[in-house]
């Protein structure tokens, strides 16, 4: 894993609040890269067990609980809620594409 970016109020130009944020958005593709590969797994065991790719409780769990996180860290759950569900859909898509493929 990489060094953390520096702190905001640190950065004394707009070159380092740039490399920062660029910093940051490797570890997000890094960490959304991770969470497809769960994805991809969760298609095998849901095979296996004959679940549906779309679970409407385990959706709003999720989103619940990422919302939570969001006002824990002081950031709008309204963006964070709208973030995963976009996540959300585009995962069961990419599910139930592999399921269909069976």
């Amino acid at each position: 894993m990489t060094d953390r970016p520096k702190d905001p109020a640190l950065c004394l130009s707009m070159a380092e609040l740039r490399a920062a944020i660029d910093q940051l958005d490797g570890e997000l593709v890094r960490l959304l890269s991770q969470r497809a590969r769960y994805i991809d797994r969760a298609v095998d065991l849901k095979r296996e067990t004959g679940w549906p790719a779309r679970i409407p409780a385990r959706v709003e769990d999720v989103v619940s609980k990422v919302r939570q996180a969001a006002m824990d860290q002081g950031l709008d759950p309204d963006l964070v809620d709208a973030l995963w569900r976009h996540l959300i859909d585009w995962s069961i898509a990419r599910e139930a594409q592999s399921i269909a493929l069976e």
